[in-house]
C-alpha cells in the first residue's frame, strides 16, 4: 500500500504563524507536525510514502526528512501551486499511487490509541473499495459527517453540513483502493472551488464498496488546525509523555521497533540530534532495544 500525506494549504486559520511555512512543520510540543501523520503510516505498515506541498515549503520538509532513507523508508514529493481540494491529492499523486492501495492521511491530524495499528492494518487487508472512519465527537458541523442505519451500515456522507444527521464524524485518514485517482479526474469542483473528499467517498458509498469502520472510544483524534486546537494537542502530547516516560509520534523509534532500522542506526539519528532531550531518548531506546529488554512500544509508539 502507497501512502499521502497531504501537507498543503496556506495554513489561513493559522495565520500570522504560517507565513513563513507550512503549518505541518509547526511543532506540537517536541517535535513537528508531520512526525504524528508520519508515524500512524510507518505502524500502518506504509513504507512509500508521497508528501504533498506547496512549492515555498518544499525545500523544508526535504531537509527534515530527506528521501527517508534513514528510517528505512521512501519518501518522494509533490507540490501543490494552491489549494484544490483534499481529493486533489489523488491527482497530485497519481503517478506515485501507480495502481496501488492508497492510505491518505490528512497531515494537521493527530491520533494516538493502542489498537490503532492493528485496527489500520486489519482494514487495509479486508478492504474491498474504500475505508473510512468514524469517531463521535461533540461538534459534528466542523466535519465530514457519517449517518448510518439501525444496523450499523454507513447509508449517507455530508461535508460540514448546517444539521448533522449524526455526530459520527470522519477523521483525516482514508484507504482507497487502486481506482481513487480515476474517480478523483472525474469529479467536479464544489461550490467552494475544491475536489471534495466526501464526494469521492460517495461515489463509492454508491457502488456499494464503501465501509465505515468506528475508532472507538479508545482512540484519541485530534485536528490541529487553529491554534486552540494545536495547544490543545501540544498540551495532549506534553502530559501523556509525562505520565507514561515515552515520545509519542517518535519516527526513529517506530522505524526500529517495526524492523525498517537497526538499533545502531536509530542509536545514531539520535546521536545527530545533539543533547537535545529528544535525541537522548532515541539513543535510549536504541540502547535497550540492544540489550534486549526493549518493552513493547505503549500505545504502538503513536
Amino acid at each position: 500500500m502507497k501512502g499521502i500525506i497531504l501537507a498543503g494549504g496556506n495554513g489561513t486559520r493559522l495565520q500570522p504563524l504560517t507565513f513563513a511555512g507550512s503549518k505541518q512543520l509547526a511543532p506540537v510540543y517536541d517535535k513537528p507536525m508531520i512526525y504524528y501523520p508520519l508515524s500512524v503510516l510507518m505502524l500502518a505498515g506504509v513504507r512509500d510514502i508521497l508528501i504533498v506541498t506547496r512549492p515555498n515549503d518544499l525545500p523544508a520538509f526535504q531537509t527534515l526528512l530527506s528521501d527517508g532513507r534513514q528510517l528505512g523508508l521512501n519518501i518522494d514529493y509533490a507540490t501543490q501551486d494552491e489549494p484544490r481540494g483534499i481529493a486533489d491529492a489523488f491527482l497530485v499523486g497519481a503517478d506515485h499511487i501507480r495502481g496501488e492501495q492508497c492510505a491518505l492521511i490528512l497531515g494537521d491530524n493527530l491520533f494516538h490509541g493502542a489498537n490503532l495499528p492493528t485496527l489500520l492494518r486489519r482494514s487495509a487487508l479486508k478492504m474491498g473499495g474504500c475505508v473510512l472512519f468514524g469517531q463521535e465527537v461533540a461538534d459534528p458541523e466542523r466535519y465530514g459527517v457519517a449517518e448510518i442505519d439501525p444496523r450499523g451500515e454507513l447509508v449517507s456522507i455530508e461535508e460540514k453540513p448546517r444539521h448533522p444527521r449524526s455526530n459520527l464524524a470522519i477523521p483525516g485518514i482514508y484507504f482507497f483502493d487502486a481506482q481513487v485517482s480515476d474517480i478523483a479526474r472525474d469529479l467536479e469542483p464544489s461550490a467552494r472551488g475544491e475536489l471534495e473528499i466526501t464526494d469521492v467517498l460517495r461515489v463509492y458509498l454508491k457502488m456499494g464498496t464503501a465501509e465505515l469502520v468506528w475508532l472507538g472510544r479508545g482512540v484519541t483524534w485530534l485536528d490541529t488546525g487553529t491554534h486552540e486546537s494545536l495547544l490543545e494537542a501540544g498540551a495532549f502530547v506534553r502530559d501523556t509523555q509525562r505520565r507514561q516516560g515515552i515520545r509519542l509520534g517518535c519516527i526513529e523509534e517506530i522505524a526500529m521497533h517495526m524492523g525498517y532500522i537497526e538499533p545502531d542506526d536509530c542509536r545514531a539519528l539520535g546521536a545527530g540530534m545533539g543533547n537535545s532531550p529528544y535525541g537522548e531518548y532515541v539513543m535510549e531506546r536504541a540502547r535497550l532495544c540492544s540489550a534486549g529488554v526493549l518493552p513493547p512500544l505503549p500505545s504502538e509508539g503513536l
